[in-house]
């Protein structure tokens, strides 16, 4: 597997987590539970949200894209990983490196920005209730939901366009268990300005700025409840909204300290970790935080198993 530096490169070896030889079957296991409970979750909510009448709210609607983008999102991840830990040797074509770090970059990018549409429609519930009707049209939510899915194309076709325009020769492994931007980035041997740049256009564009917007959304709302003068009605609005705000401090907590915080010049372990936290482990929670918390699903989970069974 010696690296040729004269010759472009075709595939990719994914390093992943070899080091952990012993620990592997363990591993495969442990992501593949993960794996089908996320799946069975959140399909179940889009179940619930499209079968049950109930749900059929602006929320729901955001929730049900997503659920649909959170089983796209560790799809796109997880069998490549399993297979890869089932595997002596990792390799993973250019093609498929591409197709993956599109796709992931897509997936992630509509996550963030269904986030602060959620964010959106908790501020017009509860700061504006009066005008939630206008404010939170079919049309609105229908193209924020689109909005959201553009914001996902277009990160996904930047880094692309920008990462794999570049020559790769020589050295080709990568030190992660996917074709993640940074690292894929690092093994190019031209110039990567472009590509740092398109990267750091992305981050701010769709993922920091969505970030303050959640941030305002959220002050707002605070400022309203604390303004609600019985302590009944403020526990009653903070658990319309309580759902939504541990989903978005699990997602860009984890993503905040996998990307922003200082790398080193190859990914280590504890990248590695903490990126299959946030890619495996965070999409398996969204179910349990809104069926076990919140009444109206559970509801509805009742009513569908009277119905069928």
């Amino acid at each position: 597997m010696g690296d040729d530096n004269d010759t472009d490169i075709t595939e990719f070896i994914l390093l992943g987590f070899s080091g952990y030889g012993f620990l592997q079957g363990h591993l495969f296991w442990g992501v593949l539970c993960i794996y089908v409970v996320t799946l069975l979750g959140n399909s179940l909510i889009v179940l619930l949200t499209l079968a049950d009448s109930a749900l059929h709210s602006p929320m729901y609607f955001f929730l049900r894209h997503f659920s649909v983008v959170e089983i796209l999102y560790t799809t796109t991840i997880v069998p490549r990983m399993l297979a890869d830990l089932r595997s002596s040797c990792p390799t993973i074509p250019l093609a498929s490196c591409f197709t993956q770090l599109y796709f992931f970059a897509l997936f992630g990018i509509a996550e963030c920005c269904l986030l602060t549409a959620m964010a959106y429609d908790r501020y017009a519930a509860i700061c504006c209730p009066l005008h939630y009707t206008t404010l939170m049209s079919q049309g609105t939510y229908t193209g924020l939901v689109g909005a959201s899915y553009l914001a996902g194309v277009i990160s996904g076709t930047t880094h692309s366009i920008f990462i794999f325009t570049l020559p790769f020769r020589g050295a080709k492994t990568i030190h992660h268990f996917l074709c993640d931007i940074l690292p894929v980035l690092r093994l190019a041997t031209a110039s990567t300005f472009w590509g740092e740049v398109g990267n750091l256009f992305v981050t701010i564009t769709f993922i920091f700025a969505p970030f303050l917007l959640i941030v305002a959304s959220y002050a707002c709302i605070l400022a309203t409840i604390l303004g609600v003068a019985t302590s009944q009605g403020r526990q009653k609005l903070f658990s319309t909204c309580s759902s939504h705000l541990f989903v978005v401090i699990l997602f860009f907590g984890t993503g905040t300290v996998a990307y922003m915080r200082p790398q080193a010049d190859s990914f280590g372990d504890t990248d590695q970790i903490i990126t299959l936290f946030y890619t495996v482990v965070t999409p398996m929670c969204n179910p349990f935080v809104y069926t076990l918390r919140n009444k109206e699903v559970t509801g509805a989970m009742r009513r569908l198993v009277k119905r069928y069974f």
